[in-house]
């Protein structure tokens, strides 16, 4: 078994917050391809890296499916899909594999 994380941004590389729409649609194509999500959106994580000179913020929320089978070139696909709706260079898609206790 997989636990799938996404990382996705609450803000734009201009700092503007996204419409809620785009939460919304990740979350609804999520639940419909896999049968149920679990969302962190209330707390939200901040990721800090350095680039170059300058350190930089990222407001985050986090989704996570567990999937039996990872089909990783549809992960890929739908992360690069992820990429140009959040206007992203990159955005962080991974995954742990887990073992239910």
């Amino acid at each position: 078994m997989h636990l799938i994380q996404l990382l996705l941004p609450l803000y734009s590389n201009s700092g503007f917050p996204f419409e809620q729409k785009l939460f919304v649609d990740v979350r609804t194509e999520l639940v419909d391809r896999f049968g149920g999500i679990t969302a962190y959106t209330r707390a939200p994580v901040n990721g800090l890296w350095q680039e170059s000179e300058r350190l930089v913020r990222d407001d985050l929320i986090i989704y996570e499916i567990m999937v039996e089978d990872l089909d990783e070139d549809w992960w890929r696909r739908y992360r690069l899909l992820l990429e140009h709706r959040f206007e992203q260079e990159s955005l962080v898609v991974r995954t742990h594999q887990i073992r239910l206790l």
